[in-house]
């Protein structure tokens, strides 16, 4: 096979451009997003991990018909391990998601209507539990301690929890 002379020395041309501006990118590579951005990115953050503690503790009326929340047994939403999903989960027989034990308590404990697993309320109740694990050491069967201030009234719905970093 006899390759045409212009084409070589077109592809040369073509592959050096393209190592010079590969070379020129990695010499010049500036951060993926600016401080403004960043802070941005954690304040959406927090507004949705606010939104989850919230309904954690009982803001969302769909989610209990009973008077209980997520927060009467779980006053300290880390302490769900939530680092620990997907796993076996007795109460479904079966291996799932966080998302589908949370509905799972709230359809059953509850006495509430399951929320969209992919929709901003779970994905609220999400970011809550797995925000307070941030930086705790994680060991199999490790449980977060609870703090005392969590649950001040036997209804379980206290008012927002004290230094747990999302206030903000």
């Amino acid at each position: 096979m006899k390759l045409n002379t212009k084409t070589m020395k077109f592809s040369i041309g073509v592959a050096g451009v393209a190592v010079g501006v590969f070379g020129a990118m990695s010499l010049s590579a500036r951060p993926p997003f600016t401080d403004a951005q960043i802070a941005q990115q954690e304040q959406d953050l927090l507004e949705v991990v606010n939104k989850g503690r919230d309904e954690w503790h009982g803001s969302n009326p769909q989610m209990s018909t009973n008077g209980l929340a997520c927060g009467n047994c779980h006053p300290d939403a880390a302490a769900s391990n939530p680092n620990t999903f997907p796993k076996f989960v007795p109460q479904l027989n079966a291996v799932a998601p966080m998302r589908e034990m949370i509905n799972w308590c709230i359809v059953h404990p509850q006495d509430g209507k399951a929320l969209d697993p992919n929709g901003a309320d779970m994905v609220a109740l999400e970011a809550y539990a797995v925000y307070l694990y941030r930086g705790q050491k994680i060991e199999p069967g490790y449980t977060l301690p609870v703090p005392a201030d969590v649950v001040k009234s036997g209804v379980g719905f206290p008012a927002k929890p004290s230094g747990i970093g999302v206030d903000k």
